[in-house]
């Protein structure tokens, strides 16, 4: 089995996966607030911890790999967008989380092992938060418990970041009751329309860092392999989980390895509402963009760095997939992804290196190892005989492709070059192989530029 080597935050090297327990492997990973639909720089971390999940589960077994993402519904976002809608708060997250599934699903993304609310974990923090209070790591005030950074010595190791620094780069809530500006909200109180529970210290709702530390401890124990999630939560939200995981289970190292994807940008911008370059996965799905197209345009630059999309990004993965889809109509895929693939992959999920050997096993005709390694890296291939066209005009591409090859064997390259041209127009995708030609429709696909001529 090749070793898979991944690079941890916390110690800013790359490290070869040794699981907690031999032979199972576990991961927690950061989901979505569900308030509202999920855009592009949301799909990006559920792709490449869906690819590690599924790298894992190649090489350990899928019944030896228990991956969890929560869904945050409790979240004064949350809140606020049901004040403004005037829903009922259950209705909004339920309506969300569905989007969610079905959206990612489009993008080829598995359902986890757990994937739990935050709601449901309410009397798991509270136990937490009281054994902070008990151990000296957390305080109440004002009907606030909060817990005091002080009393951790490490607090900021993993963003790398003193305290000063910090409080100078952080939007840190000034409150009279803090102790230390860093102290954070473990459990705040609840009034009005805003949900809340019975708990010591009053009606109220948990902080934000609180529910990951208590769902991870209850789905996957005080000590687990692997926590992901965007850079942006390395601090404060990783930052924070350690801390109050670690000082409220002493014994125990919470997770072992941290991995942090790289934020999105689009056409080289911070994508945002302002600049008028936001949109949600659902947009494109809506613009016929492909799920499995997104996939591989995510895919295409490496978890750490910057990922920038554009549409000459998602054109050109069409065509590419539609070629490799045509390549491998009818064909069976091998037993296994091809070998170096698995390394690339192996090697800190280096996905740019895997898509690089998925092009040379194209070249090489090694169909049945590429159609089982898009298997493996998620990615959907366009149908040859998609629904979206129907028989006579499917008939008809049968017929052309035809013409195609007899008028090439004829030596008649007019016509042969008449036809290539007409294909390229309407947006069908003509591939040679030693089994004859295939074709697959792009993304621009349009019948109509067929006609006459036959």
């Amino acid at each position: 089995m090749t070793d898979i080597m991944l690079h941890n935050s916390a110690t800013r090297r790359k490290e070869r996966l040794i699981p907690v327990i031999a032979g199972q492997v576990s991961m927690y990973v950061c989901g979505p607030t569900v308030y509202e639909r999920a855009h592009l720089g949301n799909a990006r971390p559920a792709v490449v911890f869906d690819t590690l999940f599924r790298l894992l589960r190649k090489q350990f077994g899928a019944e030896a790999v228990t991956y969890v993402r929560n869904f945050t519904d409790v979240e004064d976002k949350i809140n606020a967008r049901a004040a403004e809608t005037g829903r009922a708060i259950s209705d909004l997250t339920d309506e969300t989380i569905v989007w969610y599934l079905d959206d990612m699903g489009a993008l080829g993304v598995l359902e986890p092992t757990h994937m739990p609310r935050a709601s449901a974990y309410i009397s798991e923090m509270v136990s937490m938060i009281e054994t902070l209070i008990s151990r000296g790591h957390a305080y109440e005030a004002e009907g606030h418990v909060l817990f005091s950074v002080d009393s951790y010595s490490l607090y900021g190791r993993l963003s790398g970041r003193s305290v000063d620094d910090m409080i100078a780069g952080a939007r840190v809530e000034v409150a009279p009751y803090k102790k230390n500006p860093m102290d954070f909200v473990l459990w705040k109180p609840s009034s009005g329309d805003v949900p809340g529970w019975d708990s010591p210290w009053g009606f109220g709702r948990p902080g934000w860092h609180i529910e990951c530390s208590a769902m991870s401890r209850a789905l996957l124990g005080e000590v687990f392999d692997i926590h992901g999630g965007g850079n942006d939560l390395t601090f404060p939200h990783h930052e924070n989980e350690i801390a109050q995981s670690r000082c409220a289970h002493p014994k125990g190292e919470f997770a072992r390895v941290w991995i942090h994807n790289e934020m999105l940008q689009v056409d080289g911008k911070k994508m945002s509402k302002s600049l008028g370059n936001f949109f949600t996965v659902r947009d494109l799905l809506d613009q016929d963009i492909a799920g499995g197209v997104i996939r591989f345009v995510i895919l295409s630059t490496h978890y750490r760095k910057p990922m920038d999309w554009t549409a000459r990004k998602a054109a050109d993965a069409a065509t590419t997939l539609g070629k490799w889809g045509a390549l491998v109509t009818g064909i069976e895929p091998a037993p296994s992804a091809a070998p170096e693939v698995i390394a690339a992959l192996a090697d800190d999920l280096n996905t740019p290196g895997a898509i690089a050997a998925l092009h040379a096993l194209a070249a090489a005709g090694r169909h049945g190892e590429l159609k089982a390694s898009l298997d493996l890296l998620g990615v959907a291939l366009p149908d040859q005989r998609s629904n979206a066209v129907a028989d006579e005009t499917a008939a008809l591409i049968d017929a052309l492709v035809a013409q195609r090859a007899e008028a090439r064997a004829a030596r008649d390259f007019t016509r042969a070059d008449a036809l290539r041209d007409a294909f390229a127009a309407a947006g069908v995708i003509v591939t040679d192989t030693p089994d004859g030609a295939q074709w697959a429709t792009g993304p621009n696909f349009d019948p109509a530029k067929l006609e006459g001529v036959a």
